[in-house]
Parts: structure tokens; sequence; C-alpha cells
């Protein structure tokens, strides 16, 4: 197998929040990669697409802030194989800063489609959008994958909304051994270790892993784990115990089921969710005389919120739609909307209520 040995031994010695099977695609990547030429930042692209920092956007009232692809703490070649992209936990700090110094900023949301990835820096993270939250609401709007290391950012936020089709969870930590010696002694080729320090060399892939060896690693994998419960038990106001024994186990849940667990929220699409945010910052900042007709609220949700056309006219054509006010009107059939979308709804006839006083 062609590999670069010293990104697998980066792979090998990191505490990993993130699916398996995301992982297994980075080996399989690196596997395919010459070993005798350079580990490119194209070849990476050709592979996985852009890693270059998403920047912060702002729609109206509301920070849009990306969490997408492999979560890692800094931004660079090798940990920055992932699709699409990646997340730098370093930069997102940076990014959840400048939206609490925007004065235009009401609010902001977390757009998370994302495997999960390296522990190191989530923690940190997440209780920066933990103080976040003293300033500014924060909601998370998973869409459609908040796995591991990126549901436990996810449990930060003051709310968490999930798409229909998306997942959450995963909570939980590993690391990897592998044992070439086999395979080496194949080869005719013996690895002889001068070392200082009793445990310097443990763990090493050129032997099989000891039992001493075994209980140290599963003790670094214990106190992330722990790390891990404590902060999503704290970010959703549950037990610790109740996080443990519930919300998956380790196993992905989908999004019905995870709002009935108290892992999320809601179930709502990212633009139901973004369109409540920008009417609630829209009546906060007192922008309602700028939707005066149902046209100029079309406009509004469009170009400032980036819906669809169709979507834009279907939202604004609810908020402006009259209360029943006949037994004719009351016998006929209630538009089908879910929760989210309710919510979205009495949102906006709030607003459209406050302009016309």
């Amino acid at each position: 197998m062609k590999t670069h040995p010293r990104v697998m031994r980066a792979m090998l010695s990191t505490p990993w929040a993130m699916l398996p099977a995301k992982l297994a695609d980075v080996e399989a990547f690196l596997a395919r990669v010459d070993v005798t030429g350079p580990l490119t930042a194209q070849a990476v692209e050709d592979q996985f697409g852009s890693s270059d920092p998403r920047p912060l956007i702002r729609v109206g009232s509301v920070a849009v802030i990306p969490i997408q692809g492999v979560i890692s703490q800094k931004i660079n070649l090798v940990d920055n194989i992932s699709g699409p992209g990646g997340t730098s936990t370093e930069l997102l700090s940076r990014q959840i800063d400048q939206a609490i110094k925007d004065p235009q900023v009401k609010s902001i949301l977390l757009d998370i489609d994302s495997p999960g990835g390296s522990v190191f820096g989530v923690q940190e993270l997440f209780d920066a959008v933990m103080a976040a939250r003293d300033s500014k609401r924060v909601v998370a709007s998973v869409n459609s994958l908040a796995a591991s290391a990126a549901y436990w950012l996810a449990c930060a936020a003051n709310e968490m909304a999930v798409v229909p089709s998306g997942q959450v969870g995963s909570i939980g930590v590993y690391m990897m051994h592998d044992d070439v010696s086999k395979r080496m002694e194949q080869a005719g080729v013996k690895t002889t270790f001068i070392q200082a320090g009793k445990y310097k060399t443990e763990g090493n892939p050129y032997e099989p892993l000891g039992a001493e060896a075994r209980a140290a690693i599963q003790e670094q994998v214990d106190g992330y784990y722990d790390m891990f419960v404590k902060a999503v038990a704290r970010g959703r106001g549950v037990s610790q115990a109740s996080v443990r024994g519930g919300f998956g186990e380790g196993r992905m849940v989908m999004a019905a089921d995870a709002v009935k667990q108290g892992m999320a929220d809601r179930v709502a699409t990212f633009d139901t969710t973004l369109s409540r945010l920008l009417m609630k910052g829209a009546r906060q900042g007192g922008d309602a005389t700028a939707c005066g007709t149902v046209r100029d609220l079309e406009a509004l949700l469009r170009d400032g919120a980036g819906l669809s056309n169709s979507k834009a006219k279907e939202i604004a054509s609810l908020a402006f739609k009259p209360a029943q006010t006949s037994e004719t009107e009351a016998a006929q059939p209630a538009p089908a909307t879910d929760g989210a979308d309710q919510e979205t709804l009495e949102a906006l006839r709030e607003f459209v209520a406050a302009m016309k006083d």
C-alpha cells in the first residue's frame, strides 16, 4: 500500500470525533497517492474540493457561518483532507468574534454539514459559542449532517434545527493503531528503536499493541469522551447520564427522532430557519416599514435571505393572509405546515402587524 508515512502517523496519533467511514475515505485517498511525490494542495483539491476558508456572510441581521467538511484546529494541507474543503476551529472562533462585534448582527446562524473531525480545538470553540450566547442569539441549522465533533459544536447554540432528511449524533471518540510488524517481517525488514524515556515509542506500528500501551490510549479516548459528554449535557440542558445512556450512544439519529430524544429542538429547513431569524431581526431593528406590501416582503425574502422566488412568494402570502373571520372561511382546511413553518408564519404575521400599527 502506498502511503505518506508522516500523514499516516498524524492520523494514528490523533483522537478523532468523526464518522469512521469518513476517516476511511481519507485513508483510501492517501493509499492512492504516490508516496514518492509531494502531497500537493492541488491533489487534495482535485479529490475533495477546495479548502479555502469560507468568508463570514451577513444576510440582513443574520451572520451565517458555515461549518462544513472535516473539522480541524488549523487550516493546512494535512488537516484539510476533507470534502468539501474543511473547517478550522481557529478560523471559526475569529468569525464568531467578528459577528459578536458587528452591531448590525442580531443573531448567528451556524450552517452545519460535517462528519466531524479532530478533537483538538473543539472544546475551546464550544466555549466561545456558549459565551457568544450572552450577546447574540446563536442557532445551529443542521443541513444535513452534524456528526461527532460537528454535533459537539452544534450543542453550544441556543437552538438546534435539523432539516427533515438530516442526522445528528455519533457521540464518541476513537484512536487507531496499525500493526505492520508481520508485513515488515515478510519483507525482511526489522525496525529497531533507540529511545530515551520509558514510554517514548509506546504504540508504534512496528510491533503488536501491548496491554499497557492500549490502556494508556484508552485513557486518552475516555478523557476526550468525558469532555464531549459534558459539553453536550451542558449545551442541551440534560444530565450526563442521559447523554451516555441515550442520544444515539455513538450512532447517528434522524431528524424527527433527534427532536423526540432532546438532541435537537425542531425539524426545519435552512430557509425556514433563516427566514425566522431574519424576521425577528427586522422587528428588533425597526425595519418593519420596509415591507408595506406582500411584494416588499417577497423582495426581502428573495434578495435579503436568498430564498427562491417561489418560496419567497409562499411565505409572504402566508404572512399577509388575514385571520379567519367567517364560519365558511373557518371550515376551509388550514395550509399544511410543520411546527417550524407555523412558527415562521406567526413571526411573519407579528412582523406585518407591527408594520401596520
